[in-house]
């Protein structure tokens, strides 16, 4: 999922108390953008850049290079530690979803083409149909660091899940330099730990409120503590029929076609930031009856719904326990 149509925008608290110096970090990377508070005076700017190059290596569709590169070309099968951790939650996920998050479904969401005109067009069914065949995480399985694919025509990209992973990255590596409160961004995906210490006070955080003409505007601000946060909206990237009805760049993985929705906005809570995050993707493809269905029997994962009701009206939903504020 390409996360430059969800924003998540970090809300300052200008408290008077000031008790300990923040480290802050920021910068360009994944195709967006970074930022990271943490309560140590040492700079660890280097190390976490080396970190993100890394994952780079094993992740990113973009690097011809990376482990996932080489493996949708066929030419090596082998995958390093990060590529087998995201694969294994993301067959997880795909299993407990069925099939709602699924990263097997790239071809088809470009062949789509969700980043040019707004206009629906007429996608040839058998282009879709042919690529079709080759879309489901079933398709691939795992021997220790080697990825076997069904067929050679499997397509892997873990842009849904692999911003996640690089915050729990980002923040395991602080943890394990005693650093106990932090926030670490990347492109709206959160994990925090901890408290601000400079402002004695818990992360505090935004959800935007959708809008369809490209404004930024926050709808509620809430406080983490030892979590992490993910936010997937369709209301940047959509296309309109010829009766109007919008369809999100949400492709059913049954059939390859764009879902009609009233979903606006999913944003997620969970202990780990790329669970958050691949949960935010499948959740705009369930819907919302399925979303709260699935919830009642998964009480580790918080939601927040943005959905337009009938009169086109924005209604809210808080599900197991997403906080007011």
């Amino acid at each position: 999922m390409n996360k430059f149509l969800l924003v998540l925008v970090l809300i300052l608290n200008f408290s008077c108390k000031q008790n300990t110096e923040n480290t802050k970090l920021s910068g360009a990377v994944f195709g967006t953008s970074y930022s990271i508070i943490y309560d140590s005076n040492i700079n660890y700017e280097k190390q976490i850049d080396s970190l993100f190059y890394i994952i780079n290596k094993s992740l990113s569709t973009y690097q011809t290079n990376s482990d996932i590169s080489k493996l949708n070309r066929n030419e090596s099968f082998e995958v390093d530690n990060h590529f087998i951790k995201v694969y294994d939650t993301s067959k997880e996920i795909f299993g407990l979803t069925e099939g709602a998050f699924d990263p097997t479904i790239g071809n088809v969401v470009n062949a789509w083409k969700f980043g040019a005109e707004n206009t629906i067009e007429v996608v040839d069914s058998l282009k879709i149909d042919s690529l079709m065949q080759y879309v489901g995480s079933d398709k691939t399985y795992r021997h220790n660091n080697i990825i076997r694919k069904l067929n050679p025509n499997v397509y892997l990209e873990f842009n849904a899940i692999a911003k996640g992973y690089a915050v729990d990255v980002v923040g395991d590596y602080l943890e394990s330099n005693g650093v106990n409160n932090y926030l670490v961004e990347i492109g709206g995906e959160i994990r925090v730990k901890g408290i601000n210490s400079h402002k004695m006070s818990d992360w505090k955080v935004g959800v935007e409120k959708p809008n369809f003409e490209g404004g930024q505007s926050i709808l509620k601000a809430i406080s983490l503590k030892d979590e992490a946060m993910a936010t997937s909206g369709t209301y940047r990237k959509f296309k309109v029929d010829e009766n109007g009805n919008r369809y999100a760049h949400i492709i059913d993985t049954e059939t390859g076609y764009p879902s009609k929705t009233n979903l606006l906005s999913v944003s997620v809570i969970a202990k780990e930031c790329m669970i958050a995050d691949a949960y935010a993707t499948a959740f705009k493809a369930m819907g919302i009856e399925k979303i709260k269905s699935f919830l009642e029997i998964h009480p580790e994962l918080k939601a927040f719904l943005i959905f337009e009701n009938d009169n086109k009206a924005l209604e809210t939903l808080s599900l197991n326990g997403f906080p007011d504020e």
